[in-house]
């Protein structure tokens, strides 16, 4: 069979289809569209399959674009289908029913915006109104936003400079600057020269990156800030080696291997498939025994800070939370709690379980907004001695 030749509508389409990649995140340059317009010359165009397969062969370079390319090319490339009937006549069928799967609204928010054949003057002052946004959004509590802006907090976030305090180890490595002398390579180049020293070789520090072990409440009362500290957790996985993530509520997860993904959206799909209480209650005592138990020395060793996110509301204050917190304290360098409910000017540690988690921190942090996590980062990033305690409030 003679392949369909490339006519000027499907070379419309395919010019268009790129642009809704690059839009969610793809990077597509003018040369792969040519290549797959020069692709799709040798192949049956009739058949769906065919196309996809070799568009996403030209598009696709990176394992997890995989996923956003076949959301876009279903959603671009359907057929065309009278859908917003269908809804208002049919029954939705079971396949409808299933949640989303990840980076789809990601997708539809890229076909949603507008074409860029805008005038200039609409560019400018849509720029001018998102700086103006911008500012606004540094001081806005997360549970107060829109779908719009908790959008453009998550850019936000992927956009920051995100910490990179380094420990310095009991290991040292080739440095001419270094401190101390490296006897055995300086002993060893004064051979060339019949014994005589000619080049003095040092040695310096090995500085590494300071582990972050990071447990999140996810019970019902932290939902509305849970999305958006995954989105920061995951932003630091992906700039840094030695991180670790753990979800509580009733029960602990360790969802540090599902946040590797590369994909923010199919990164927390996976933390929510693998968390079966999430939006419940808090057991923040069985939680941090269960960590100190079976993952304190795993994650804990060389120097790691602790980044510890929840409101403090334990159902079940008893003596066993203030043990659970001094032996966690105990075994990290730095022990953070960031708890939202310091966005209120006038708290006061009147609940028990925060009473009692209370000393046993060195800082007590809000996180609630741009600000604050903006304000993490330079804490994060500073160079403060352990067990710093200049930012906790005493209890009441």
């Amino acid at each position: 069979m003679t392949p369909t030749p490339v006519t000027g509508l499907i070379s419309d389409n395919v010019v268009g289809f790129a642009r809704a990649l690059r839009a969610a995140g793809i990077p597509v340059g003018p040369g792969a569209v040519i290549d797959a317009l020069n692709a799709l010359q040798v192949i049956e165009i009739g058949n769906r399959a065919d196309v996809f397969t070799t568009l996403e062969a030209v598009f696709v370079k990176r394992h997890e674009h995989a996923l956003v390319f076949a959301q876009a090319f279903d959603l671009f490339f359907r057929a065309a289908e009278d859908w917003k009937h269908m809804l208002d006549s049919v029954p939705l069928p079971d396949q409808a029913k299933k949640k989303p799967p990840p980076a789809s609204r990601r997708v539809q928010e890229a076909f949603a915006q507008p074409q860029m054949t805008e005038a200039p003057q609409a560019e400018e002052q849509e720029l001018r109104l998102s700086v103006s946004d911008r500012e606004v959004l540094q001081k806005k509590d997360f549970a107060q936003m829109s779908a719009a802006e908790i959008a453009a907090v998550t850019r936000a976030i992927a956009e920051m400079k995100l910490p990179q305090a380094e420990l310095r180890t009991r290991r040292y490595q080739p440095d001419r600057r270094g401190l101390r002398l490296d006897l055995r390579r300086t002993l060893r180049g004064s051979l060339r020269t019949g014994g005589d020293i000619i080049d003095i070789h040092r040695l310096g520090r090995i500085d590494k990156p300071a582990p972050i072990v990071a447990l999140l409440d996810i019970s019902g009362s932290m939902s509305e800030y849970t999305r958006l500290f995954l989105h920061f957790l995951h932003a630091i996985t992906d700039a840094r080696k030695r991180v670790s993530v753990f979800l509580f509520g009733t029960r602990l997860t360790n969802v540090t291997r599902a946040l590797r993904a590369r994909d923010p959206d199919e990164a927390l799909a996976s933390c929510s498939l693998s968390v079966e209480d999430w939006a419940g209650g808090t057991r923040i005592a069985t939680s941090l025994h269960s960590f100190n138990k079976l993952w304190g020395r795993r994650v804990l060793g060389q120097g790691a800070i602790v980044l510890l996110i929840s409101d403090g509301l334990e159902r079940e204050a008893d003596a066993k939370l203030a043990f659970e917190m001094d032996r966690l304290h105990r075994s990290c360098r730095r022990l953070i709690w960031l708890n939202p409910l310091l966005r209120y000017g006038g708290f006061e540690a009147k609940a028990q379980g925060i009473k009692m988690m209370l000393p046993h921190v060195d800082e007590f942090r809000p996180v609630h907004n741009l600000s604050s996590i903006e304000g993490l980062i330079a804490a994060l990033s500073s160079g403060l001695s352990p067990r710093h305690a200049s930012h906790i409030r005493p209890a009441a």
